[in-house]
């Protein structure tokens, strides 16, 4: 009776040790996907991208290699003090390197970790459902800001809205190589291709951004997809609607 027992031991240690060797070459090849790998800019997006972006708040030095080490050309922007307001790990991207996409206006500055999550925006969303959708490239999104200092929904009291840290962009339109535009305001609720990329690309900055607010939240943003990294504590939960 002893000998089978200790069959199922060793088949059950034998399975265990299997499914060891597959977690460690998941892991391997996947470090996107652990909550305790360093974030790479230059991997794939992961389950845990989004908290490591936020993590970046305050990290200006860290965040700026990142980008360099992803081959993304930036201006490192002077800290600004405002009141209640201002920033310390500001950048404005700068032509060429591993970016495509073209901001308008082009002074456009934000948070570093906005920064970052733009590029990983850009390339593994942005750019592919477009293509999906059109079979043309992203040449230049046109936003409404980033430094703001003011409240939310510019209140004269309450919270102050993560414009006031330049950690927050507002994103209005998209225009493709062959010359179509594709704009929030005009085209989120339609039943095309403009649409459906409108939705794709909230979705994907979903898992990118701390906070994505689009037309489906509330009137105040019917015309373009509010992106930002608020910190949110420990738990790192995200709004996304």
């Amino acid at each position: 009776m002893r000998l089978p027992r200790i069959l199922k031991a060793l088949v059950l240690l034998a399975l265990a040790g299997f499914g060891g060797m597959l977690l460690y070459g998941y892991a391997r090849n996947h470090p996107e996907d652990l909550p305790w790998t360093e974030l790479d800019l230059t991997r794939p997006v992961g389950a845990f991208t989004g908290r490591k972006l936020a993590g970046l708040a305050g990290e200006g030095l860290q965040c700026r290699a990142l980008l360099a080490r992803a081959g993304v050309r930036y201006t490192a922007l002077p800290p600004r003090e405002d009141g209640q307001c201002g920033y310390e790990d500001a950048v404005r991207f700068a032509s060429g390197g591993a970016l495509n996409i073209s901001y308008r206006p082009e002074d456009l500055g934000t948070s570093c970790p906005v920064a970052a999550a733009l590029a990983l925006w850009e390339w593994h969303v942005v750019q592919p459902a477009a293509l999906r959708h059109f079979g043309s490239r992203v040449e230049t999104i046109q936003h409404y800001g980033s430094y703001s200092c003011r409240r939310i929904y510019g209140r004269s009291e309450g919270t102050w809205s993560e414009h006031s840290r330049a950690n927050a962009v507002d994103i209005a339109s998209f225009r493709l190589e062959d010359g179509t535009r594709i704009s929030v305001l005009g085209d989120w609720s339609k039943e095309d291709d403009k649409a459906a990329f409108l939705h794709e690309v909230r979705d994907g900055a979903c898992d990118l951004f701390a906070t994505v607010l689009s037309p489906d939240y509330n009137a105040a943003h019917r015309d373009h997809l509010h992106l930002d990294q608020a910190a949110r504590g420990e738990m790192g939960w995200r709004g996304c609607r």
